[in-house]
C-alpha cells in the first residue's frame, strides 16, 4: 500500500481498526483529531505508559493531525488533505458528517477520485439511521447476545465483535475500491453498519433458524448439534474443552482415553444424535471420568487418539501461549514514553508488514502535515 494516503476522521474502534489494517500494509494513514482531547480511545485507560492500551491496538503507524473541524479554517485544511489523499475513512455519525459535508455525495464533485468509506451504527438510509450504536448495544440488536452465555444468563462477547466486523469489512472493501479506481477510473464509496456486519457473522444461525423453523439457544462453551463438544475439569484444576466430531473419535475417548470401552456401547450413547438428546446425562458421565486423571494425561492420550482439545487459557496467560513465542509474532513499536511489544498482523501478504510504525502523540503531526500540505499547494 506504499503511495496510498488514507484521511482518518475516526473514532473508538471500528474506523481505527480498519486504518490500521491498511497502515500495516504500508499506507499513509493520517488521522485527524479534536484539539479536546483527540480520538476519545485515548482515554479508556493509561496502561502503556499512560496511553490507552485500546489505543495502542488500534493506531500503530499513524499519523496524528489536530484539526477542529467546527472551524471553516480547519475545514479548508482538511480538504487540501482530501485533495492529496487516496482515501477518507470516517466513523462520525451520519449526520454530524452531513454537517461537516463529508459524506461521499457531498464530497463526489470537489474530489472525484476520492473513495470515501463511511461507518456507522446503522445504515444511514435506514430507520435506525440515528439511533447510538456501541458495540455491545448492536451486539444484543443483531442477536449475539441470544447465543452467548446461558440460557439463564445471556452475555456479550468479550471483545469489540461488532465493530472489529465492521473494520474487517470496511478495510476489505477500501481494498477492492482502490483496485476498481485503479482500473477503472472510478472511485466508487464504500458504507458498512456495525448491524449489518454483525448480522452477515450471524448469518449461519440466522439461516438456521429462518429454514430449519428452530432458534439455536445459548450453550457456554458446548456445541447445539454436536456431543461431546465442551469443557471438562481435570483432576487437577485445569479446564480443558474437548471436541469429538464423529463416531470413530467417540468410540477412541471411550477406549483410550477414559479406559472406558463400555460407554461407547450405551445405546444412550449410541450416536451424536442420541448424545446431543442425552446430552445432561452423557456430560455428567464424562465430567466423572475425565475429573480422575489430570491434564497431562488427558492430554497426552487425547492426542494419541487424534481428538481435537484445547486448553481455556485466561488472558494473563495468553502472552506465554507457545504460539505467541513463535519468531516474528511480535514486533517493537514506539510509544509515548517508551516501547512496548505488540502483535504482527496476520495474513500479509508474503508476512511484510509496516515497520516501526510508532504510536501517535495527539497532534503530533499536525506542523508538519499542514507546512507539507502548504508548500505543495505553494508548489502548484
Amino acid at each position: 500500500m506504499d503511495g496510498i494516503t488514507v484521511v482518518a476522521v475516526e473514532q473508538a474502534v471500528a474506523a481505527p481498526f480498519a486504518t490500521r489494517q491498511l497502515a500495516d500494509l504500508g499506507a499513509r494513514v493520517i488521522k485527524v483529531e479534536r484539539p479536546d482531547g483527540g480520538d476519545f480511545a485515548r482515554g479508556y485507560d493509561q496502561v502503556v505508559h499512560g496511553t490507552s492500551s485500546a489505543f495502542l491496538w488500534l493506531n500503530r503507524g499513524k499519523e496524528s493531525v489536530r484539526l477542529d473541524l467546527k472551524d471553516p479554517g480547519a475545514q479548508a485544511e482538511l480538504h487540501l488533505l482530501l485533495e492529496r489523499a487516496d482515501v477518507l475513512v470516517a466513523n462520525l455519525a451520519p449526520d454530524a458528517l452531513a454537517r461537516l459535508g463529508l459524506t461521499a455525495a457531498a464530497l463526489r464533485e470537489r474530489h472525484p477520485e476520492l473513495i470515501v468509506c463511511a461507518i456507522s451504527g446503522y445504515a444511514p438510509d435506514g430507520p435506525l439511521a440515528g439511533k447510538k450504536a456501541y458495540d455491545a448495544l448492536v451486539q444484543a440488536e443483531a442477536g449475539v447476545m441470544s447465543l452467548t452465555g446461558t440460557a439463564e444468563a445471556p452475555a456479550k462477547v468479550g471483545v469489540s465483535v461488532a465493530d472489529i466486523a465492521a473494520g474487517s469489512h470496511a478495510f476489505s472493501g477500501v481494498l477492492a475500491a482502490i483496485r476498481h479506481r485503479d482500473m477503472t477510473g472510478e472511485a466508487l464509496p464504500v458504507e458498512v453498519s456495525l448491524f449489518d456486519a454483525l448480522t452477515e457473522w450471524m448469518a449461519h444461525p440466522l439461516y438456521y433458524t429462518l429454514y430449519g423453523g428452530r432458534a439455536p439457544v445459548p450453550m457456554g462453551t458446548s456445541h447445539p448439534a454436536i456431543a461431546p463438544y465442551g469443557t471438562f475439569t481435570a483432576a487437577d484444576g485445569a479446564s480443558l474443552l474437548i471436541a469429538v466430531q464423529n463416531e470413530r473419535e467417540w468410540a477412541r475417548l471411550c477406549a483410550d482415553v477414559l479406559e472406558a470401552a463400555p460407554l461407547a456401547a450405551d445405546e444412550r450413547f449410541g450416536s451424536n444424535t442420541a448424545r446431543v438428546a442425552h446430552r445432561a446425562a452423557l456430560d455428567a458421565e464424562l465430567a466423572a471420568r475425565i475429573g480422575a486423571y489430570p491434564s497431562g494425561t488427558l492430554t497426552g492420550r487425547l492426542d494419541a487418539a487424534g481428538i481435537a482439545w484445547g486448553r481455556m487459557t485466561a488472558v494473563a496467560d495468553l502472552p506465554s501461549h507457545p504460539e505467541l513465542a513463535r519468531e516474528g509474532r511480535w514486533m517493537d513499536t514506539p510509544v509515548p514514553g517508551g516501547t512496548v511489544r505488540t502483535l504482527r498482523p496476520p495474513g500479509t501478504p508474503g508476512g511484510r508488514s509496516a515497520e516501526g510504525g510508532a504510536l501517535p502523540a495527539l497532534g503530533a503531526h499536525t506542523a508538519s502535515v499542514l507546512a507539507e500540505l502548504h508548500a505543495a499547494e505553494g508548489e502548484s
